[in-house]
């Protein structure tokens, strides 16, 4: 039995977050927020401290959220925003990501620390990780590193256990799955691998239990497929179940952490995406939400509040 700590412990679930993008004209600051009870949509009044895309985010449950990186009109982007629940107010954290970078991924070990790696900086891929630290919200650098420098990749996690980085680009698609186990932040690689090498896809998870990487780009265009590592074994499966279009762009993923994950937004070759599909864990079935992000929109960041992680 997993024993958890800090506020997180007792929370009850509350809501997700899909923040920033690119709808294919602008830059967009706002939030989205899904309320795990009746899945509907708000739009916080914060919002992101500047308008950003190609952006990751993870979340400390219960406590707040982060997103960091990305794409500005100024260029590449070092800062990271924190959203505290459940007032949902946003300030910006004076410890930085190590270098400016868009198309990175996240994930947290909530109550402890979230994760920051790779990405597209100014002298070309990166294959370093951050660790925020939580609740003093400090940067430090892993020695362990991804095992190629990559960008455009997913990233989830079981917390308390590890986190997992999958697929992504680094001259070449990847179908890769590097695991950060928290107890020594080291890296390995799973002998599991996505069915296809892809970029750009949604990741969440469904901690204690499997993590699902969704959508993307592949070699011949964009994908529905679902893969889902089970993290007893990190045994990887693909799901009868696929997204409602074969999308990439990126999509953002988030989970309300023993009940499903939901996918949102995309570009799927044509149409800049607002739907949200959703993943029920108990039998990895997909429906369709009938609230939508504020609009259709590419690059954006997903995080959750679920309370039981």
């Amino acid at each position: 039995m997993q024993i958890l700590a800090g506020p997180s412990a007792g929370a009850q679930p509350v809501a997700g977050y899909f923040g920033g993008g690119h709808d294919g004209t602008n830059r967009l600051s706002g939030i989205d927020k899904i309320s795990f009870v009746d899945d509907s949509k708000s739009t916080l009044s914060a919002t992101l401290t500047t308008a950003r895309f190609l952006i990751a985010g993870m979340a400390n449950s219960a406590v707040a959220g982060y997103i960091g990186g990305g794409l500005d009109s100024g260029g590449r982007v070092s800062g990271i925003d924190k959203i505290t629940f459940p007032a949902d107010t946003k300030s910006t954290l004076s410890a930085t990501l190590t270098t400016a970078r868009f198309d990175t991924g996240a994930m947290a070990n909530s109550g402890t620390a979230g994760y920051f790696a790779g990405g597209d900086f100014s002298g070309g891929y990166t294959s370093g990780i951050d660790k925020i630290t939580f609740p003093a919200d400090t940067k430090s650098t892993l020695s362990a590193t991804l095992t190629t420098a990559r960008s455009q990749f997913g990233g989830m996690a079981n917390s308390g256990v590890a986190g997992y980085f999958g697929g992504g680009y680094d001259g070449s698609f990847i179908s890769g799955i590097d695991k950060i186990t928290f107890s020594a932040d080291s890296k390995s690689t799973l002998s599991a691998t996505l069915t296809t090498a892809r970029v750009d896809m949604a990741a969440m998870a469904n901690s204690g239990t499997a993590g699902y990487f969704a959508g993307g780009e592949v070699s011949s265009g964009y994908t529905s497929g679902i893969d889902k590592i089970t993290f007893s074994a990190d045994t990887k499966s693909t799901l009868s179940a696929t997204l409602t279009t074969a999308r990439g762009g990126p999509l953002a993923g988030m989970a309300n952490s023993g009940t499903a994950g939901y996918a949102a937004g995309g570009y799927d070759g044509s149409t800049y995406l607002s739907g949200i599909d959703k993943i029920t864990f108990s039998a990895d079935t997909k429906s369709t939400l009938s609230a939508t992000l504020t609009s259709g929109r590419s690059g954006l960041a997903g995080m959750a509040d679920s309370g039981t992680l």
